[in-house]
C-alpha cells in the first residue's frame, strides 16, 4: 500500500465551505469514501455539503461550478476500475486532468480521491470501510482543508 509515510496533518476546517463531490458507480467504495471525507470535515468545524454525478468524468465540471459559487474547496470522489478497453485510461486521464485544471484555473483547493484500480478489491483496501488498510476519502478531506488554509494564508 502507499499509505506508509503520509503526513499527519493539522485539520482545522473552521469558517471554511467545501463540497464533496462524488460520482455514482462502485456505491460500496463510493460510499466508504464519502463516509471518510464527512468524518474528517465534521470533526473539522467546515460546513460542507454533498452532491453527486454520474461519474469521474463529470466531477471536473461540479467542482467548477461549486467553486466558483463560493465553496473554499472541494472533494473529488470517484472510482475508475480498470476493465478490457482503453475507457479506463482515458477516464483516467481526463478526470485527473480536468481536476488539475480546476484547481490551477479557480485557485482553489480540490483534495483528489478519485481511485484509479486494476479491481475491485484495490478500491476496498483504500475506502475506509471496517477491513481497509487506507482510508482516501479521508485524505483527500485532510487535503483539502489544509490546503485551503495554506492558500489563505499566503494571500495574507
Amino acid at each position: 500500500m502507499s499509505g506508509a509515510g503520509s503526513p499527519d496533518l493539522a485539520v482545522d476546517g473552521t469558517g471554511l465551505n467545501v463540497v464533496i463531490v462524488a460520482g455514482r458507480w462502485h456505491d460500496v467504495i463510493t460510499d466508504g469514501l464519502i463516509a471518510g471525507a464527512t468524518r474528517v470535515l465534521e470533526a473539522s468545524g467546515a460546513t460542507f455539503s454533498l452532491v453527486r454525478v454520474p461519474g469521474s468524468f463529470e466531477l471536473a465540471v461540479a467542482c467548477k461550478v461549486a467553486l466558483e459559487n463560493g465553496a473554499d474547496a472541494v472533494v473529488a470522489l470517484g472510482v475508475i476500475i480498470r476493465g478490457g478497453t482503453p475507457h479506463f485510461e482515458y477516464v483516467s486521464a481526463a478526470a485527473t486532468d480536468g481536476l488539475t485544471r480546476v484547481a490551477l484555473d479557480t485557485g482553489k483547493p480540490v483534495g483528489f480521491g478519485v481511485l484509479t484500480l486494476d479491481d475491485e478489491q484495490q478500491g476496498l483496501d483504500r475506502a475506509g470501510l471496517p477491513g481497509s488498510k487506507e482510508d482516501k476519502g479521508e485524505e483527500a478531506a485532510s487535503a483539502a482543508i489544509v490546503t485551503a488554509r495554506v492558500l489563505r494564508d499566503l494571500a495574507g
